[in-house]
């Protein structure tokens, strides 16, 4: 029995969150058991919003001799009674106002129906379960944790220096990667911009707007724009900090993507952000722009505090891969092809 997997998401050229688990999914999964997944990709060109009928329509048609049909980037055929889905937060649902209106209605509407209807919905974290559950009345049982993970290119040996030149990074800098979107919360960094200033540490943006997002109030950080993923890596290993003041996460990728670097990360105490990052972060209300910019100047400047957060987040990062993350799906597609009861 095989499992079509719905790569619509992984042929978009801009990688963000759901890029990123539909890239790594659809080149992992097919070598977890061999000649059971089938890669199904539009063109480039039906990536974005003109493949909305690609999804709904061919894809379903296409995977007719499927027993499954995988979706790794929370939308799904809504015709099909065959799909797994990975919904990684419901955002849209819990604060419409982050998003266009067009956007944000189309997803109220489509993303319960598709949850319900899925014959197993996949949340990154217990916090994105729990939201799902709530705001798209699903029964919790029918939705199981399965954590994103981290490449292997993320590492502190990964090269600064093309970054470097690619974005004009002279000097020591502080990260903050993510869309430009309201829920990150970017603005809450102004304190933090001018402290870490003070002491010669450059705070920059890394990635861009989209048009369905309510980009928010202008970042107090020099914007370096969506940075290309092959620098990606060393632009993570060459920073002093990452700092993740978001409202709202159902996972929090970028916060692993630095651990995994060997560099000291500030978060968001809020949503699914103290469960991804455990121990290995400093936690900090991100309503509190003084807190947050204490933490960044200890996660920057200094060597213990440094010391601390890079060696736990190493350790941290270490749990995380999307081999297992492979894995543990494969083991749960398994269980519904073979109509056992879902191992938990």
């Amino acid at each position: 029995m095989t499992v079509a997997i719905n790569a619509r998401a992984a042929a978009r050229r801009e990688i963000g969150g759901v890029e990123r688990v539909a890239r790594e999914m659809a080149a992992r999964l097919p070598g977890v058991a061999p000649g059971r997944y089938r890669v199904m990709r539009p063109p480039a060109s039906l990536a974005h919003r003109a493949g909305h009928v690609w999804e709904q329509l061919v894809l379903p048609a296409a995977a007719r001799g499927s027993a499954l049909i995988y979706s790794p980037a929370h939308l799904a055929p809504l015709v099909s009674d065959r799909n797994v889905v990975v919904i990684s937060d419901a955002a849209a649902l819990r604060h419409p106002g982050w998003y266009g209106r067009t956007y944000a209605d189309y997803q109220r509407r489509i993303l319960p129906a598709i949850a319900r209807r899925a014959r197993l919905v996949i949340a990154p974290s217990n916090f994105s379960r729990g939201e799902i559950a709530e705001l798209m009345a699903v029964d919790a049982e029918r939705i199981r944790v399965v954590p994103h993970g981290v490449g292997e290119r993320f590492s502190p040996d990964a090269e600064p220096a093309p970054a470097r030149a690619a974005h004009a990074l002279a000097g020591d800098y502080a990260l903050f990667v993510g869309t430009r979107i309201s829920r990150k919360n970017v603005a809450g960094l102004r304190d933090a911009r001018r402290a870490l200033a003070e002491r010669g540490i450059e705070l920059v943006a890394a990635g861009s707007g989209r048009a369905y997002m309510a980009a928010g109030e202008a970042p107090p950080a020099r914007p370096l724009g969506y940075v290309d993923d092959n620098v990606l890596p060393g632009l993570y290993a060459g920073a002093r900090a990452l700092l993740m003041p978001s409202l709202y996460e159902g996972f929090g990728l970028p916060c692993l993507e630095a651990m995994a670097s060997g560099v000291p990360v500030v978060a968001a105490n809020r949503a699914a952000l103290p469960e991804t990052c455990g121990d290995a972060a400093i936690l900090v209300d991100p309503d509190d722009a003084p807190a947050l910019a204490d933490a960044a100047l200890a996660a920057a400047t200094d060597e213990q505090t440094r010391s601390r957060l890079i060696e736990r987040g190493l350790a941290r990062a270490a749990e995380f891969t999307w081999d297992r993350t492979a894995r543990r799906t494969n083991s749960l597609i398994d269980d519904l092809l073979r109509g056992h009861h879902l191992s938990s």
